[in-house]
């Protein structure tokens, strides 16, 4: 995936939060994209078979807010499965400031990665006893 340095600096900043949750890795999905996963259930892709050169693409499942981010312009329209299962499609293209975005693609991120994981470990993370 070529991306410009924006992109490859908000990817690297995504990627470290990521992998700063309990019980996290990442692996390969679909080819040159990448997916987080939080013990072996995926919460977070960076990348889509269509992406051209120079964009960033991001797929998180966003099952509190799916239908309140949807005017946001960096939304697609999420189909079939993605749609039916609160999966949202964010998608950058070179000219777009995505580092602008980060403390909100870090919170999709953490809602993305509570819907994923085990009750122990979402409440962990929301800082729940």
């Amino acid at each position: 995936m070529k991306t410009t340095m924006a992109q490859q600096k908000a990817e690297a900043e995504l990627t470290a939060f990521g992998l700063s949750l309990p019980e996290t890795s990442i692996g390969p999905w679909l080819g040159d994209d990448l997916v987080l996963k939080v013990r072996s259930r995926m919460f977070f892709v960076f990348g889509d078979r269509n992406e051209q050169p120079n964009e960033l693409t991001i797929i998180v499942k966003l099952p509190i807010s799916a239908g309140m981010v949807q005017d946001l312009y960096f939304v697609r329209e999420s189909k079939g499965w993605f749609k039916q299962h609160d999966w949202v499609i964010a998608h950058f293209d070179a000219e777009d400031d995505v580092l602008t975005e980060l403390p909100t693609l870090k919170g999709w991120m953490t809602q993305s990665y509570c819907a994923m994981a085990s009750k122990k470990l979402a409440k962990l993370v929301r800082g729940e006893t």
